[in-house]
């Protein structure tokens, strides 16, 4: 049993796929401090509403301050330009990673506590792990990590709906409640067609106690279940203006990222791909 763990955890990756990975990653995080977390910048004069989550209190973390807060800001930003460039992978990745969980975790002290940044964060931890020229087993357990925290991140959140919710989650008005709240015209106009949103309740709830199947699929299969985790987040978007960004890019560690910008896998790649135990 323990080595079949062991294999699974540590099944061979194309390095290059990390290094794509690592490019997305890197490069979306001033967008995600801007745009997502962005609410820590305005909260440099409000000490007082500073309720730091349960690792910010074990960690001693300040709240956000006049000087904390840009400098902050700008060390992730570098960092995360310099780690997104292939420069000093470790130092900056972990720069990258101690500096934006700080920041991740004022922005969940002043607000509510957003698990679609659980992969992202994962990710931050495990991408410098992975030096240029690195191991395929290193960096199959990078991108496995990823992927783990992709699939938890799902699962979890159908525990949580029924632990806190019970079963009124998916037979109640919880769509209802979202649309009456933030829905689009899209969502109003589903919230018009009978029993829909009830549907659509249930089927969010099964598809996410399911999502351990992700790594059960091979091929086009996985394509497709990616593709379709992929439309739920659209259509969240479309219909309540919820994105799930910071969790979106990270689903793409289930896909072969090292064929991109490849002109040809030839022979030797073609032999690289079929060693790896990853999903491709």
């Amino acid at each position: 049993m323990g080595g079949a763990l062991t294999r699974w955890w540590f099944a061979p990756a194309d390095p290059r796929r990390v290094t794509v990975l690592r490019r997305i990653v890197y490069l979306f995080l001033p967008l995600d401090m801007l745009l997502f977390t962005g609410s820590v910048l305005g909260h440099t004069q409000t000490a007082s509403a500073y309720q730091p989550v349960l690792l910010a209190r074990l960690l001693h973390l300040p709240g956000a301050g006049p000087v904390l807060v840009p400098a902050l800001f700008a060390v992730v930003v570098v960092a995360a330009l310099t780690a997104a460039a292939g420069r000093l992978p470790r130092a900056a990745g972990y720069t990258v990673a101690a500096g934006y969980l700080y920041w991740a975790l004022l922005a969940m002290s002043y607000g509510k506590v957003d698990h679609d940044h659980l992969a992202l964060i994962t990710a931050l931890w495990v991408l410098p792990t992975v030096t240029p020229g690195g191991g395929r087993q290193a960096a199959g357990w990078a991108v496995r990590c990823v992927q783990v925290a992709v699939v938890a991140t799902y699962f979890l959140s159908a525990y949580a709906k029924i632990r806190w919710g019970g079963w009124e989650w998916p037979n109640g008005a919880t769509f209802a409640w979202a649309v009456s709240r933030r829905g689009t015209f899209l969502g109003v106009f589903f919230a018009g067609v009978p029993n829909l949103l009830w549907f659509a309740q249930w089927g969010i709830l099964l598809a996410e106690t399911a999502s351990p199947v992700l790594f059960l699929l091979r091929g086009r299969w996985l394509y497709a279940g990616v593709a379709f985790f992929l439309g739920f987040h659209l259509i969240t978007w479309a219909t309540i203006t919820i994105h799930f960004l910071p969790h979106v890019i990270c689903l793409t560690a289930f896909l072969p990222l090292e064929r991109l910008g490849r002109r040809g896998p030839g022979p030797a790649a073609a032999r690289q791909f079929s060693e790896s135990a990853l999903p491709l």
